[in-house]
C-alpha cells in the first residue's frame, strides 16, 4: 500500500532536475509536428471550422456541430437557429437523427451521409463532437473542472452523463418530441445510455460497430431428471445434486471474497492511473501514443487500408491543431475509469433486454477493432434488434460503405415506422 501511495504522488508531481530537462525538450519538439500535421495551438476553434459548422453552448462548454435539413432545398445544410424556423413539411420519418461519433473521431465521420440521410427522410440531421473530440472547446470544459466546491461541483464535461445529456439538449434544441440516435463504436454507448436516461424521447437506435460489450447468452435451462424405478438411483442422484450444491455454495462465497478484493485493488489502480495522466508526462505519454499510432489507427479502422486517403487522414488529425486537445483527451480518460454513475446502475449487460424501442446494428465483416461476433451477441441480447452486415468493410461502415450503409438505414426506418418509400439518393437505380 506504502509503495503504491509513493508511486502515485510521483506521477503526479512536478518533475524536476534532469527528467523535467527532458520532458521541456520533448514538449519543444512537439511543437513542430504531431500525427503528420504542424502544431499552431489554436485556442478558438471557430478558426479550424468549416463553412458549415456551427457552434452552441452547454454546460458551459461550447459545443461544435453540423446539421442538415432534408426539407430544404440546395446544400441542406443550416444553422439550429433557422432548423427551429423551418416549417414542417411532409416527411418520411417525423424525427430528427442525432449521429454520436466514436472515441477519437467527430462530426467529420459521419460527413458521406448527414446529407443523404436528410434527403432520404426529409427530417433534420444533426452531429456534433463530444467534448475532447472534433472542435468542441478544450478551454471551456478543462476551466469548468477547476470550478466550484465538492457539493456544487458542475458536471464533469468529459463524462459519460455529459454527452448523455448533450445527446438529449439537441433533442429539445430541435423542438422535437423523440429523436433517432445513431452511435458509432463508443458513441453506441452514449445513444443506449440516452435511451435509458429518457426512454419515452428515443424513436429507435441505430448502433453501428458498437464497442457494447455483449453479454453472455444464458446457457439452456438444466433439464429435470427423468424418473426412475431404481430408488438406488435415485437416492444416488440426490446425494450427488446435493454435493454439486453445497460446492456451488462454497465457490460462490470464495468468488465474493476475492471480487471484494479485487474491487479493492482495482480502485486503486484506477486512482493511480487517473493521476498518472493529469501529471505533466502522462499527458506528454498521450501526445507520444497518439503521435506515433493515430494515423496508423485510422488505417487500421478501415477494411483496405491503402483507400484511407489524406483528406480522410488530415479530417481525423486537424482537432489536434487545438489548444489542451491533450490535456482534454487525458481528462477523457479519467472520466472513463471513475464513472460514479456506472456504479450505481446495473450493468448494461443486464438492462440490454429492457430495450423496447426499435433497435438496428450494423457492422463490417472485416471490423478489427469490434469483433463481428459481439455484435452479432449483442444484437441477440436486444428483443428484435434488426442485424444487418456490410461485407469487404471494416470498423467504419458510414465512411467506408456510406451507400450501403445509408440504404440499410432506409430499410430499417421504412420498415419500423411503416413509411413506404421507394428510393433513398444512395439507393441503386
Amino acid at each position: 500500500m506504502g509503495h503504491l501511495t509513493a508511486a502515485m504522488a510521483a506521477a503526479s508531481a512536478p518533475l524536476d532536475g534532469s527528467s523535467a530537462e527532458y520532458l521541456e525538450q520533448l514538449t519543444k519538439s512537439k511543437d513542430e509536428t504531431l500525427a503528420g500535421i504542424g502544431q499552431d495551438e489554436i485556442e478558438d476553434p471557430v478558426l479550424l471550422a468549416d463553412a458549415d459548422s456551427c457552434f452552441c453552448e452547454f454546460n458551459g462548454v461550447q459545443i461544435h456541430h453540423k446539421l442538415c435539413d432534408g426539407e430544404l432545398s440546395g446544400s441542406a445544410i443550416l444553422n439550429l437557429e433557422s432548423a427551429q424556423k423551418s416549417s414542417d413539411g411532409s416527411k418520411v420519418v417525423n424525427f430528427p437523427i442525432i449521429l454520436l461519433h466514436g472515441f477519437g473521431a467527430s462530426v467529420f465521420s459521419w460527413d458521406k451521409i448527414m446529407k443523404p440521410l436528410a434527403l432520404m427522410t426529409g427530417s433534420k440531421v444533426l452531429a456534433f463532437d463530444r467534448p475532447a473530440f472534433g472542435l468542441t472547446s478544450r478551454m471551456n470544459a478543462i476551466k469548468l473542472l477547476s470550478h466550484g466546491n465538492q457539493d456544487s461541483k458542475p458536471l464533469n464535461p468529459f463524462s459519460m452523463a455529459f454527452s448523455v445529456l448533450a445527446s438529449l439538449f439537441f433533442v429539445d434544441l430541435l423542438s422535437a418530441e423523440k429523436a433517432i440516435l445513431v452511435g458509432h463504436s463508443a458513441g453506441a454507448l452514449v445513444a443506449v445510455d440516452a435511451y435509458f436516461e429518457e426512454p419515452e424521447r428515443i424513436a429507435a437506435l441505430i448502433l453501428v460497430a458498437p464497442a457494447i460489450f455483449a453479454p453472455l447468452m444464458q446457457s439452456a435451462a438444466k433439464q429435470q431428471p427423468l424418473a426412475d424405478s431404481n430408488p438406488n438411483q435415485n437416492l444416488f442422484s440426490w446425494l450427488l445434486n446435493a454435493l454439486s450444491t453445497l460446492v456451488e455454495h462454497i465457490a460462490t462465497a470464495i468468488l465474493n471474497i476475492v471480487g471484494e478484493m479485487a474491487c479493492i485493488i482495482n480502485s486503486l489502480y484506477r486512482n493511480f492511473l487517473a493521476s498518472f495522466l493529469r501529471s505533466s508526462f502522462g499527458v506528454m505519454v498521450v501526445r507520444i501514443i497518439i503521435n506515433k499510432f493515430g494515423r496508423e489507427a485510422v488505417r487500421t479502422a478501415w477494411y483496405d487500408r491503402n483507400q484511407v486517403s489524406d483528406h480522410v487522414l488530415q479530417g481525423y488529425t486537424k482537432p489536434l491543431k487545438m489548444k489542451f486537445w491533450d490535456k482534454a483527451l487525458a481528462e477523457f480518460v479519467v472520466a472513463m475509469l471513475s464513472d460514479p454513475a456506472s456504479e450505481s446502475k446495473l450493468p448494461l449487460g443486464k438492462r440490454l433486454s429492457q430495450i423496447s424501442c426499435p433497435v438496428l446494428i450494423v457492422s463490417g465483416d472485416t471490423d478489427r477493432l469490434v469483433p463481428l461476433w459481439n455484435s452479432e451477441r449483442l444484437s441477440k441480447s436486444i428483443p428484435g434488434c434488426r442485424f444487418q452486415v456490410i461485407k469487404s468493410c471494416g470498423h467504419l461502415p458510414q465512411e467506408e460503405k456510406p451507400e450501403e450503409f445509408v440504404s440499410i438505414v432506409d430499410s430499417f426506418l421504412r420498415e419500423v415506422f411503416g413509411v413506404s418509400h421507394q428510393n433513398s439518393p444512395l439507393a441503386p437505380a
